[in-house]
């Protein structure tokens, strides 16, 4: 063999690896995913939606006007509880009188104030039942999807939106077995996206005490390395991310070999 072709397959070889410890050095991260813990809002009781005041994407404060439901039948109930209540007022000031004057007896008072405070009850609850027909932000957020429109007739207890407060939203990523000694609650760790800012970082939550997959048997060194645990975080910038956006979190918040390549 030639010196020139030894040098050319010693240049080669070098190369090599070379170019393998680079792509040894390079860091891909863990994968995961944006998620956010909505707020459901619903009516008490089954009806139509006769008026929607937001739209997907507003910004809502607390107390604001969400939507209304139909209230025919509540505000029927209402009118007949207050007419019982006018009713077991008139006998319980006639049972008042006839007992001042000794012609009634103390049943009958007795009996009359019990049904009163059973009328004023009552109105109480109508009442409840007709204010809570309109739904109004719980938190403050952003409208995040609506499920009934106007028109529509939703259940009892079903959502007719969604409501995702900032403060709510949460990074999911998975991390193997051997990296979980690194972790700890309360560690930063850096967030990248596509063509999000390079600043975004996460404060680490929750760390899953149980493996996602669990090998039959016995952990053999090839199982082991399949095990990976559940990590979630806060994100700093939450109005930086979406829901489902893909991402990518490096446990150092300091720039990864990778992005200075």
């Amino acid at each position: 063999m030639t010196p020139w072709r030894t040098v050319k397959i010693l240049a080669m070889v070098a190369l090599a690896a070379a170019l393998a410890g680079c792509q040894e050095r390079r860091d891909p991260g863990f994968q995961g995913w944006v998620e956010a813990d909505m707020i459901f809002v619903s009516p008490d009781e089954a009806g139509r939606v006769t008026k929607l005041n937001v739209r997907e994407g507003d910004e809502v404060k607390v107390g604001d006007l969400l939507y209304s439901v139909d209230d025919d039948l509540q505000q029927a109930d209402l009118n007949q509880n207050k007419a019982t209540l006018a009713n077991a007022q008139q006998t319980y000031d006639r049972a008042a009188s006839l007992r001042g004057t000794g012609a009634g007896t103390q049943a009958n008072l007795d009996a009359a104030v019990s049904a009163l405070r059973v009328a004023e009850a009552k109105v109480n609850t109508s009442e409840t039942r007709l204010a809570r027909r309109k739904g109004f932000a719980p938190v403050a957020g952003t409208i995040q999807q609506i499920y009934f429109r106007e028109g529509e007739m939703v259940a009892a207890q079903r959502p007719v939106l969604s409501i995702m407060p900032p403060g709510n939203m949460k990074l999911r990523f998975f991390v193997p077995e051997t990296e979980l000694p690194k972790l700890s609650i309360g560690d930063q760790v850096r967030v990248v996206c596509d063509n999000c800012a390079a600043d975004l970082t996460a404060k680490i939550y929750f760390i899953a005490t149980t493996a996602e997959y669990t090998p039959p048997v016995i952990y053999s060194l090839d199982e082991r390395n399949k095990l990976v645990y559940l990590i979630q975080a806060r994100p700093s910038r939450p109005d930086a991310l979406r829901v489902g956006q893909p991402i990518s979190v490096y446990l150092n918040p300091k720039t990864p070999v990778a992005d200075r390549q």
